[in-house]
């Protein structure tokens, strides 16, 4: 040592002693913590939320629901992505899929369970491109002023892997109101 004190006030360690280090700032903790709460949860939601195994009935639920559409006279797009209008006409001008969309949507599971929803607060702007391959193949049959109504199969959906509050294998049902095109 060459007699400097590194801490003052406090006596410097003798001759070949390890010096102590100081304690991380709280600050450090707290961020280190959030850290690890964000990769936490980065883990979690990239786990494939499998269909309900524990019902056997549950995939042919799925597919009831598509079933009992296309017999209400629901449309198919493609790849059994089924659609109605419920609200207008289609006159009004039709999104493209390099458009960004301004809409009010509520999305449902068969069983009726809400998992996404603008109703009742700020509608929602997407590039329509960058939604899921059923709304890109819904929204263009939708007019500014139309609402519109989907059924989804798990294939233009989430797939088998299923996101978030969406099991895999999912049938999914949207109702989406096409506010404006940008």
């Amino acid at each position: 040592m060459t007699g400097k004190n590194p801490q003052p006030g406090k006596p410097a360690p003798a001759a070949g002693q390890p010096q102590k280090k100081a304690p991380l700032p709280m600050g450090t903790w707290i961020a280190l913590g959030v850290i690890a709460i964000a990769v936490v949860v980065a883990i979690f939601m990239s786990q494939p939320r499998k269909a309900p195994a524990a019902d056997p009935g549950w995939a042919a639920k799925q597919e009831q629901a598509l079933a009992e559409r296309k017999a209400a006279g629901w449309e198919e797009i493609e790849r059994g992505l089924l659609w109605r209008r419920v609200k207008g006409d289609g006159s009004g001008r039709h999104p493209l899929p390099s458009d960004t969309v301004t809409i009010h949507y509520e999305g449902k599971l068969v069983d009726g369970t809400v998992f996404d929803s603008t109703q009742g607060g700020k509608p929602a702007s997407f590039p329509l491109g960058g939604l899921i391959e059923a709304w890109q193949l819904a929204l263009p049959k939708a007019g500014i002023g139309d609402t519109i109504e989907i059924a989804v199969p798990p294939a233009l959906g989430y797939g088998d892997r299923g996101g978030g509050p969406i099991p895999g294998g999912a049938v999914l049902l949207f109702k989406i109101e096409l506010l404006s095109i940008e």
